[in-house]
């Protein structure tokens, strides 16, 4: 009988109305119910950048991308699909499971595409998958990718972005790249939390890659939560850079692979004005969405992970 690998993408998910954005934020605020003032600030957000945003579409896209390209390259008999779920909205992560079994796959690779481990965000995804996987299969094999922040095609394809957007600057050599990433409350650090490490060391590899010598690092996305968050600020940097007499500043948000809300309005909105007002040229690398570049990394971490799935889960 041939084997049936089935690969489970896993994206954050985004509200397709603003009827939703409600609904939306309670679930990723695990049931609680946000402040009217909360949902109303989150809702104008979105407003301004249109919904849906293409979160969904792209990842459907990629979906697609991978499973025509891994089946292209399939051994005899070897099959595989590649499905998607999303954290907090739809298509839901168990939905996406229930598809897995259905296909009658025997074991799953489960991939977050968020390439940096953190805990907070990380293990939230992995919960969610061995609680359907142990509800609907308990006997299919999982492996769960932690992380692939050095994954040499992400790595390539973010490098030439970089290097092809700071060529457009009037002065590409006075260009300051700063590498982005979404904030999380600052007491991970003292948890042992390798996710400013993995970020710190994907933004290095990528500067490598693109022959970029002046460079920054910065977080970007924080919530209002009341206690500390990691830092610092994309939009501090940017005030900091001007304050140095910087005029042109190029956003790679390493973070992140594809156009949503922490793209459209914190970077394209928020840092762009702050920009303009300081009189610095501000601009961003593209996201790689469904780029076949990202889709030939993903195959090769597939790849790479083949023989290694393992089934313990709690």
């Amino acid at each position: 009988m041939p084997s049936h690998t089935a690969i489970l993408l896993m994206a954050y998910g985004s509200p397709d109305r603003l009827e939703e954005v409600e609904a939306y934020f309670t679930d990723i605020r695990g049931g609680r119910a946000p402040s009217r003032e909360a949902v109303e600030e989150l809702t104008s957000r979105y407003r301004r950048v249109g919904v849906p945003t293409p979160l969904l579409s792209v990842s459907m896209e990629l979906e697609r991308g991978l499973e025509r390209q891994l089946n292209l390259d399939s051994p005899d008999g070897v099959i595989y699909t590649v499905h998607l779920g999303m954290k907090h909205w739809t298509p839901r992560i168990a939905t996406a499971i229930d598809e897995v079994v259905d296909s009658g796959a025997d074991q799953v690779i489960a991939i977050v595409l968020a390439p940096h481990y953190s805990k907070i965000s990380t293990a939230g995804y992995r919960r969610q998958v061995e609680q359907a996987l142990n509800a609907a299969a308990p006997d299919i094999s999982l492996d769960f990718v932690e992380s692939w922040h050095e994954l040499e095609g992400y790595l390539q394809a973010l490098a030439e972005n970089v290097r092809a957007l700071r060529a457009e600057f009037a002065n590409p050599k006075e260009v300051v790249v700063v590498f982005t990433a979404h904030s999380l409350p600052a007491r991970i650090l003292d948890e042992g939390d390798p996710y400013q490490e993995q970020l710190l060391r994907t933004s290095e590899l990528v500067a490598r890659r693109a022959g970029i010598e002046q460079w920054r690092f910065s977080y970007q996305s924080q919530s209002h939560t009341g206690e500390p968050w990691l830092g610092p600020d994309l939009l501090d940097t940017v005030e900091e850079l001007a304050g140095q007499g910087h005029r042109a500043v190029l956003v790679a948000s390493v973070g992140f692979i594809a156009d949503h809300l922490e793209i459209f309005y914190d970077i394209d909105i928020e840092a762009k004005e702050k920009a303009d007002a300081l009189g610095i040229e501000l601009r961003r690398t593209p996201m790689l969405n469904a780029d076949p570049r990202l889709a030939h990394a993903l195959h090769a971490l597939v790849a790479q992970r083949l023989g290694a799935t393992v089934t313990v889960r709690s």
